[in-house]
């Protein structure tokens, strides 16, 4: 039976990426060798890595403008960290929508004064603050684009003088955005470009090197910069599948034809969650986020049977996270149109027997 993977992270990749990518582990490249176990220095990896890098600044319409592409490990986890580490002097700004901003505010304060801008945390996080006040004395404003746990993403963003930072880790290269209004962007690639292990850095090289502290070389973006993501050895096959599926994402059309195609996908789910009286969406109307689609059964009496139907349908992954309950449906890029009906018509079905 096919399987329709709704999964948060990791999470589906093209059909054409998964063949692929599982063809160079037997043989990449006709070499007799798996991608696995290819040296990061053969010439076959750094031009990998290079087109990964040069496919990522394409895609986001950031070539020849100040940009430096990076594949790194550590996750957006490390990223919390490492943002600070380069750019906090004395004082920063941080939105928080929920988990991640929780956790790189926490890492932040480590190196100097952290503001809150605003927060949605008395309402478990299901909107975005707006109307804010944004200090102007601020090294950078952080926000996180789209929240995975709780179904919100900003739809617009704050017009400051201030450094912009975003984790976008979870609606990178969905929707088209003007992205050289920030100075830094980060993404893990388990959501839109790949298997966990590689986290993609878009930074502004002219914002670096201006703190006095001392950075571990590990941890400084220009070491990363200047050894071109190979200061140690990378994540290779994260990175080759990733180089895949921005290659696949190329072809499509780019940003502008996959966002056209995440719309259809979100306005199906979302109409069904609104009209069907069986369900009800968990994140503010006007801050849903494209990328994964929270809500709750109206009646839980009806979650075993709601249950056992999804999964007869072969639906995968649609258990909400356990600070919201209920369910979310991630949407990623590589879902089909056809995934999200099946699901679609498996809630239609429960309002019929209901």
């Amino acid at each position: 039976m096919k399987k329709h993977n709704f999964s948060a992270g990791p999470c589906i990749l093209p059909q054409e990426v998964f063949k692929e990518a599982s063809q160079a582990v037997l043989n990449f490249n006709n070499s007799g060798l798996s991608i696995l176990e290819i040296s990061h220095r053969s010439k076959d990896f750094v031009d990998i890595m290079e087109e990964a890098r040069s496919l990522a600044l394409e895609l986001l319409d950031l070539e020849g403008k100040g940009y430096k592409a990076l594949f790194l490990q550590g996750g957006a986890s490390t990223q919390f960290l490492m943002t600070a580490y380069n750019l906090l002097q004395t004082k920063a700004g941080y939105l928080n929508t929920g988990a991640w901003s929780r956790k790189a505010i926490k890492e932040a304060k480590l190196f100097g004064d952290i503001v809150e801008v605003a927060s949605s945390k008395d309402s478990n996080f299901n909107f975005i603050p707006k109307g804010y006040d944004i200090p102007d004395d601020l090294d950078y404003l952080h926000l996180t684009s789209n929240n995975t746990i709780y179904g919100t993403q900003l739809k617009d963003f704050p017009s400051t003088n201030t450094s912009l930072i975003c984790d976008m880790s979870s609606d990178i290269f969905s929707r088209q955005i003007d992205f050289s209004q920030f100075d830094l962007i980060y993404a893990g690639a388990q959501k839109n470009m790949g298997p966990a292990g590689a986290t993609l850095i878009i930074v502004k090289e002219d914002i670096l090197g201006k703190t006095n502290r001392k950075i571990p070389s590990i941890l400084d973006y220009q070491t990363h910069i200047n050894k071109s993501s190979m200061f140690n050895t990378p994540p290779v096959f994260s990175v080759y599948t990733s180089m895949l599926t921005l290659k696949w994402l190329k072809k499509l059309g780019g940003i502008t034809a996959i966002e056209e195609l995440n719309e259809k996908k979100a306005k199906l789910i979302y109409s069904e969650i609104d009209l069907n009286p069986l369900f009800q969406g968990f994140a503010a109307k006007e801050d849903r986020s494209n990328m994964n689609a929270t809500f709750t059964l109206v009646n839980e009496d009806l979650k075993e049977t709601f249950d056992a139907m999804w999964k007869e349908a072969g639906i995968n992954g649609i258990n909400g996270h356990r600070s919201v309950g209920g369910y979310r449906a991630s949407i990623y890029n590589a879902l089909t149109l056809e995934s999200v009906a099946t699901l679609v018509d498996v809630m239609g079905d429960l309002e019929r027997k209901a």
